[in-house]
């Protein structure tokens, strides 16, 4: 039941005491708004390697060779390992079981591209159709590469945003144009766009079958990429791709003749094994904000403690009064921890409402690295608050359990 004499000592309290008051309340405020800041950059962090992680698929396993390091079966080190279509065709087909996308990779780089009057030096990657799974590439005009370019070794090129723009901004579709390639007459077939941003796009896309036959690479390899079909667990994912690779490395460095302790002629990689190094890392800063956040918390939290128990020192004499009218111990109770939640309740949620609206307004605007959107959900921040209420509500109990049992005659007696 609403009991307006109640909240009328509770401002006349207020009132008397502005600056504690002031003080108690900034102090829970800040504890609130540090660990609602705190999180929302915690979840920033998390959104922007998530964003570095867009760029390709998550699960994907790459394969690319050095030279050899060291002395293996009378054979020297230094010697250079080439890739292969036969390495490719047997991990394709012994393994065709579990993959889900699958692309041989051959680069040319600094690849002169002309079209008309304007020209560049691009990065041209021959590659297989499941390559645009692999590079999470979106297709803005015409389509991607096909099985039947690759095998009919077609002059078709994929070109990237940046590419069209730069060479061909009167353009507005170029499907169909020809550019050159090394003087090579190719058809553009498609435009693509990559969140991998310029560093992505400063490539074209050419079938595989002619990437080898027209720069004269026989049947050599850049790179082998793979991505795994995912399994029931995150866990289960992993140890499947770290199985396979292991599994091809080994069968690399077997046909290749490379001693088995050499780790740099048959280099791999794993985007899993980054994305679990990351969530771990993610886990373990948040848990630091948590204790950062929490630790803030406690600080307002014993802060209102103390100042109830100044207010009960204080009050004393008020209290015996009331007892000697007889007043009862819960209402003596009531009376003290109506203050000390009503402080935290309004601090709180004064902390939160100025901890979201800073993050609503710079969140969008923040541009570092790794970070991206700093935000909160507003269940989590509500039910924080709720609970330093609730904690609020504790740490007012013990003094007022303590004004509660002061007999009346001591209390009439204290100075």
């Amino acid at each position: 039941m609403f009991d307006i004499e109640r909240w009328q000592e509770i401002f006349d309290t207020i009132r008397k005491n502005k600056l504690r008051t002031f003080l108690t309340g900034l102090s829970v405020a800040s504890g609130i708004f540090i660990l609602v800041i705190l999180l929302g950059f915690g979840q920033g962090m998390q959104n922007g390697i998530a964003n570095e992680f867009e760029g390709d698929a998550n699960n994907l396993l790459g394969v690319w060779t050095q030279v050899t390091t060291k002395e293996y079966k009378g054979l020297n080190p230094g010697r250079p390992i080439i890739l292969s279509n036969r390495d490719y065709d047997y991990i394709e087909s012994k393994y065709s079981d579990i993959l889900e996308f699958k692309s041989p990779n051959l680069r040319i780089f600094n690849a002169s591209i002309n079209y008309k009057n304007e020209s560049g030096a691009y990065q041209v990657q021959a590659v297989a159709p499941n390559y645009q799974q692999i590079e999470n590439a979106e297709m803005l005009q015409g389509r991607f590469l096909n099985y039947k370019d690759d095998a009919s070794v077609a002059k078709v090129a994929i070109i990237s945003k940046k590419i069209r723009e730069e060479l061909m901004p009167n353009e507005k579709n170029p499907v169909g144009k020809e550019l050159k390639i090394s003087d090579l007459v190719f058809q553009i077939v498609g435009v693509f766009s990559d969140k991998g941003g310029d560093f992505d796009e400063s490539r074209l896309y050419i079938p595989q079958s002619t990437g080898q036959r027209v720069f004269n690479r026989g049947d050599s390899l850049s790179m082998m990429y793979f991505t795994l079909k995912p399994q029931a667990t995150f866990e289960k994912t992993l140890a499947a791709s770290n199985k396979f690779n292991s599994e091809i490395e080994t069968y690399l460095k077997q046909v290749h003749t490379v001693a088995p302790d050499d780790g740099s002629a048959i280099n791999t990689f794993n985007t899993l094994e980054n994305v679990k190094r990351f969530m771990g890392m993610m886990k373990g800063i948040k848990l630091f904000f948590w204790f950062v956040g929490i630790c803030t918390i406690i600080a307002g939290i014993v802060g209102v403690s103390n100042i109830m128990l100044i207010i009960v020192k204080e009050r004393t004499r008020e209290i015996g009064v009331r007892k000697a009218l007889g007043a009862k111990p819960w209402s003596i109770v009531w009376m003290i921890l109506h203050e000390a939640v009503f402080v935290t309740a309004v601090s709180g949620f004064g902390g939160l409402i100025f901890s979201m609206g800073l993050l609503e307004f710079i969140g969008p605007k923040v541009e570092v690295d790794y970070v991206l959107n700093p935000s909160i959900d507003f269940n989590v921040a509500v039910t924080t608050v709720l609970l330093l209420i609730f904690a609020g509500a504790v740490a007012g109990f013990f003094p007022a359990w303590r004004a509660a049992s002061i007999k009346p005659i001591e209390a009439l007696r204290d100075e």
